[in-house]
């Protein structure tokens, strides 16, 4: 499966839920996708919050999850091609000095 066979299924659940309604509880803008991105991140930094050690394998999967549906869906709103941008990301990061 690619990202754009996940991004369609993530699209399916939201509207499933009826969270592109224009009435929905939880609007389903660019901003506030971003924040949700955010919180999610943050909630895999907890994880390992008083720890090094890799922290249970399906609570960190269940997050990385999350993360990456935000981000899936945050790209698609946006009109972002993001495995293109990886892609180009990737070329730019060869180019760099670190």
């Amino acid at each position: 499966m690619d990202l754009a066979e996940l991004t369609v299924l993530m699209h399916r659940f939201v509207e499933a839920r009826g969270w592109y309604a224009p009435n929905s509880p939880k609007p389903q803008s660019p901003r506030n996708l971003a924040s949700s991105l955010v919180v999610e991140a943050a909630e895999v930094l907890e994880l390992f919050q008083w720890s090094e050690a890799i922290p249970i394998k399906g609570a960190l999967a269940s997050e990385l999850a999350d993360v990456a549906l935000y981000l899936l869906q945050l790209a698609s709103m946006s009109e972002i091609d993001l495995e293109q941008a990886i892609l180009d990301k990737l070329e730019n990061n060869y180019e760099r000095v670190w």
